[in-house]
């Protein structure tokens, strides 16, 4: 079938019931990857990753090899694949969260997979224990695709920006804990304590994460606290200039509530080129904090525009 080249609309209120539902199958998913893998700097263990048919944790250890779990949001099912040839899979469909949890789970013994998690979600105020969930049970096949097909587009254009740093920089990762794609840039120096907070989750794992300095921007499909999915930017520490920076586009603006910049999804899937007004914002925004922050620009930044060049005649 062949998909729609245009950006998807995303309307909060059209899908957020399925997105309640999923962000906490994904939060399970993530969970079980959290517990086998071995610590990697900020979290980057337990992200997901955006795939042509939906999210993964990607390749995971276990005792009898690797195995991954796979979102699959095309067929709406989830996959679990292992290296022993064996794989099982949880069909995607309206059902409880505590229905999602119990067959998964029923799905890793039957691959000897041997897992157990914390079942209260991460990140959510008063969160219901997986296994206990009845409440969460919606699933619009269409919606959540739809979802997963900006994460496609988004995806490419937080890689093609990721490659303009020489610096420290993250992957183009997904976090399930608020379920928000994300890439972040770093300025090679340590960054004071950080003090936020968030349920459900230790204030060790907050400032390990800011234990440097940071410029991130992401992509966020918004709450019932503030119902608009939006692209977002900030860096840690603030510094006292970043907020009166100039940034692109026009529809972008800095956030007193939120600390830190946004841009509604809107405005780009409206625009003639969606790719560029991003581009424009995650730029911006990097320059802002950087400028601001006094990074070595010179010594992080980098135009790699000549070796596509010179790489082009072996394309």
């Amino acid at each position: 079938m062949q998909r729609n080249p245009q950006w998807p609309v995303i309307s909060f209120d059209a899908w957020k019931d399925t997105l309640a539902t999923v962000h906490l199958w994904t939060q399970i998913a993530g969970k079980i990857r959290l517990r086998k893998m071995p610590w990697l700097n900020h979290s980057w263990h337990v992200t997901l990753y955006v795939t042509p048919d939906g999210l993964s944790t990607g390749t995971v250890p276990y005792q009898h090899g690797i195995f991954q779990i796979d979102f699959n949001f095309m067929q709406h099912q989830l996959i679990i694949f292992a290296s022993t040839g064996k794989k099982e899979t949880v069909e995607l469909r309206p059902r409880t969260v505590a229905s999602f949890y119990q067959e998964l789970f029923e799905k890793l013994a039957a691959l000897d997979i041997d897992v157990s998690i914390y079942t209260t979600p991460s990140e959510i105020p008063d969160a219901i224990p997986f296994e206990k969930d009845e409440v969460h049970q919606s699933y619009d096949r269409q919606k959540m695709e739809d979802f997963w097909q900006a994460l496609v587009k988004i995806h490419n254009v937080f890689t093609r920006f990721r490659t303009r740093f020489t610096g420290k920089c993250s992957p183009v990762h997904f976090f399930w804990g608020a379920f928000d794609l994300a890439v972040t840039r770093f300025s090679g120096r340590d960054a004071p304590p950080h003090q936020g907070q968030a349920p459900n989750l230790p204030a060790a794992v907050m400032q390990e994460a800011y234990s440097k300095e940071v410029s991130s921007v992401g992509f966020w499909p918004g709450s019932e606290q503030y119902p608009h999915a939006v692209f977002y930017a900030y860096c840690y520490p603030v510094t006292p200039d970043f907020a009166t920076q100039p940034v692109q586009p026009a529809a972008a603006f800095y956030s007193t509530d939120m600390g830190e910049f946004m841009l509604p999804y809107d405005a780009v899937q409206q625009a003639d080129n969606p790719e560029e007004m991003l581009l424009a914002f995650m730029q911006s925004t990097y320059e802002a904090a950087a400028n601001t922050g006094h990074w070595d620009r010179k010594a992080l930044e980098c135009d790699l525009s000549h070796f596509e060049t010179a790489y082009g005649c072996y394309k």
